[in-house]
C-alpha cells in the first residue's frame, strides 16, 4: 500500500508519496481501509520535529492523524470492530499515518461512523472534535446560558466548538477574517460575529465566562479583558508564556486533543443527529496531497478543513 512518509525530521520537502508493507495488527489494534483523512496543523509539526519527545525517532515516519474507513482486520483482543466496519478516529503520534491508503490504529481510538455522515465529513471530526469538546465541556465547565468568545471560528476547531457551544444552550460570539464577516452568521450559526483585524469592542470586556482562543491570535491582555471575573481562558496553540501561566492560573487554561472513545461516540452522535458538522474548504486525492500539505503549512489558509480523499469507491 502507499503512504505518506519521511526518513528525516524538516520541511514539506522530506514528504514522499511511498510504498510500505504494514504488519499484522497487534492484538489491541485495527486494520483499517482508508476512505478518507484530514489535515491538522500537528501533522506538520509532529513531521518538522516539534514533538520528538512525544512522537519519537524512529524513522521512516508516517503523516497523519485523522481517518475516516472500513476495517479490513482485527487484533484478536479486538471487541468493538468487526471486518467491515465503517469507523472513524486517530492513530498514535508514535505511529501516525493517516495519509494512507491503509493505517493501523488502536481500538480505543476510533469509534463507528454515523450511516448518515460521509467518509470525508468523519474524517474532519476525530482532533477538531475531540480539542473543542475537551475545552468547552472538561477544561470550561460550560453551561447552558453562559457566554463563550471564540477566535478563530472558520478554522476546524472553531467550527467544532461553535456546534458544541449552541447545541449545550451557551450564546456564542465569533471572531473572523473581514472576508468572512457577511457570511459567518448564516454559515457558522453563531449570534455575533467580529472582524479579527478591528479592536474588540469595549463594551464586551469582562462579558464572556469562557474565552477559546482556536489559533493562538489573542493576546494574553485580550483575553484577560474579555473574561468575567469567574471567567476562563482557553489555548490550543499557546506561546511559552501562556503555557507557563496555564500551570498556575484556574483562569488560563491550555488543551490537547487526546482521543478517547467516548467523545469520539459523543462527536458521532451529535454529528448523526446534524447538530455537529465541520466545512470542508480544500479535497485533494492522495497522489496529490503533498502540495495541498505544503501549501497549509506554508501559510494559505482555508476555511473549515482540507481533507484527503484515499478512495472514492
Amino acid at each position: 500500500m502507499k503512504r505518506i512518509q519521511y526518513y528525516r525530521y524538516g520541511g514539506p520537502e522530506e514528504m514522499r508519496l511511498e510504498t510500505y508493507d504494514l504488519p499484522a495488527p497487534d492484538s489491541d489494534e485495527i486494520l483499517v481501509q482508508v476512505k478518507a483523512s484530514s489535515i491538522n496543523p500537528v501533522d506538520w509539526k509532529i513531521r518538522q520535529g516539534a514533538m520528538k519527545l512525544i512522537s519519537g525517532g524512529r524513522m521512516p515516519r508516517a503523516m497523519g492523524t485523522d481517518f475516516s474507513g472500513i476495517v479490513a482486520g482485527v487484533g484478536k483482543g479486538v471487541t468493538r470492530f468487526k471486518v467491515g466496519d465503517e469507523v472513524f478516529g486517530s492513530v498514535p503520534i508514535k505511529s501516525s499515518g493517516a495519509f494512507a491508503e491503509q493505517l493501523i490504529t488502536q481500538e480505543k481510538l476510533a469509534s463507528k461512523k454515523p450511516p448518515s455522515i460521509s467518509f470525508a465529513a468523519a474524517a474532519t471530526l476525530p482532533i477538531a472534535g475531540t480539542t473543542a469538546w475537551l475545552a468547552l465541556v472538561q477544561k470550561g465547565g460550560l453551561q447552558a446560558g453562559q457566554n463563550v468568545f471564540i477566535n478563530g471560528a472558520y478554522g476546524g476547531v472553531g467550527q467544532a466548538a461553535i456546534d458544541i457551544a449552541k447545541n449545550l444552550g451557551a450564546v456564542v460570539t465569533g471572531r473572523v477574517s473581514p472576508k468572512s464577516i457577511s457570511t459567518a452568521k448564516a454559515e457558522l450559526g453563531i449570534d455575533q460575529v467580529l472582524d479579527y483585524t478591528q479592536a474588540i469592542p469595549a463594551e464586551l470586556h469582562k462579558t464572556f465566562d469562557i474565552v477559546f482562543d482556536c489559533n493562538g491570535g489573542l493576546t494574553p491582555q485580550q483575553g484577560d479583558a474579555l473574561i468575567k471575573s469567574s471567567g476562563v481562558v482557553i489555548d490550543i496553540n499557546p506561546s511559552p508564556y501562556k503555557l507557563i501561566r496555564s500551570l498556575y492560573s484556574r483562569q488560563h487554561k491550555f488543551v490537547f486533543g487526546s482521543i478517547n472513545p467516548q467523545i469520539l461516540e459523543k462527536l458521532a452522535e451529535l454529528a448523526a443527529a446534524g447538530k455537529l458538522s465541520i466545512s470542508i474548504g480544500r479535497t485533494a486525492k492522495l497522489a496529490e496531497a503533498i502540495a495541498l500539505i505544503t501549501d497549509l503549512e506554508t501559510g494559505r489558509r482555508t476555511k473549515g478543513k482540507a481533507v484527503i480523499i484515499t478512495d472514492e469507491g
